[in-house]
């Protein structure tokens, strides 16, 4: 089985697709078969990726209700480097669909299931909601990874993340753990920020990722250009982050993994001022 992990926070606007899309280009960098699978229903992750969501033949909609298999719908990320499973406004249908469905939470374990063998990771970006479409995610999940900012009410919400982990765990999925927290948006000449960041590796110790993802204009600007930032301005400092971070990550969950050389990738970006 690929290293299956959700990208999960119930407060919204902090990154979790810009993390999906970045560390999806970065392990692809490092020589690692990845699949993202786009959980929410605004379809970002995919325009993100480079795959216009409006003219999907297939998407994960149609995957969670079985009519076709991940090999049939995804596509390809023309500069990422790995597949997408994209999603679209149908998918916002989908939940109504799946309540009176067999095995509704547990759709999207089987179709990865049966794709297992062409991944060495697979990258869910859930909504910022604990719905039918963010269960599916985590009852298939290893563990879930969560960008947050280390501001005041990022912590509030990482409470909850933390008990609905811990429930998920208990009844639905023995495999899921917290794998990380990953400090996003960072501004170190910001006192709060640097204090929540210390409350956090006081609290949670290990858990919290060395890397640091800073506060980027070019990771901002990507997305526009259906480009992630890593490929985009692969000089930035927020790319580099990611980058870095593609590696803590594989040497925290498959040390055992070979690890190739980054890629060398000629920026999409236009000259300019690098970073913020």
């Amino acid at each position: 089985m690929p290293h299956i992990f959700c990208i999960a926070n119930q407060k919204g606007g902090v990154g979790k697709t810009t993390t999906t899309v970045n560390l999806a280009a970065g392990l692809a960098q490092i020589g690692q078969r990845v699949l993202i699978v786009d959980l929410d229903p605004q379809g970002n992750a995919t325009m993100g990726s480079g795959v216009d969501k409006r003219t999907l033949p297939h998407s994960v909609y149609e995957v969670l209700l079985e009519e076709v298999s991940i090999a049939d719908a995804r596509a390809r990320s023309p500069k990422g480097g790995y597949d997408v499973l994209g999603a679209n406004r149908e998918l916002a249908g989908a939940e109504i669909e799946l309540v009176t469905l067999e095995r509704r939470d547990r759709r999207l374990k089987s179709a990865i299931e049966a794709a297992a063998n062409d991944y060495d990771f697979v990258l869910i970006d859930c909504p910022p909601s604990l719905s039918l479409l963010t269960l599916n995610g985590l009852t298939c999940a290893h563990g879930v990874i969560v960008p947050m900012q280390c501001e005041y009410f990022a912590l509030e919400g990482l409470t909850d993340l933390v008990n609905t982990v811990k429930q998920v765990h208990a009844n639905l999925n023995r495999e899921l753990q917290l794998i990380g927290l990953l400090r996003v948006m960072f501004d170190p000449r910001i006192t709060l920020q640097q204090q929540v960041s210390e409350q956090l590796k006081t609290h949670f110790g290990d858990k919290v990722f060395d890397a640091v993802i800073p506060r980027n204009v070019r990771l901002a600007e990507a997305p526009s250009y259906g480009v992630p930032g890593v490929v985009f301005d692969p000089a930035s400092k927020g790319a580099q982050a990611f980058v870095s971070f593609a590696h803590e990550l594989v040497k925290r969950v498959a040390p055992n993994i070979k690890i190739s050389k980054p890629k060398k990738v000629a920026s999409s970006a236009s000259a300019g001022t690098a970073d913020a």
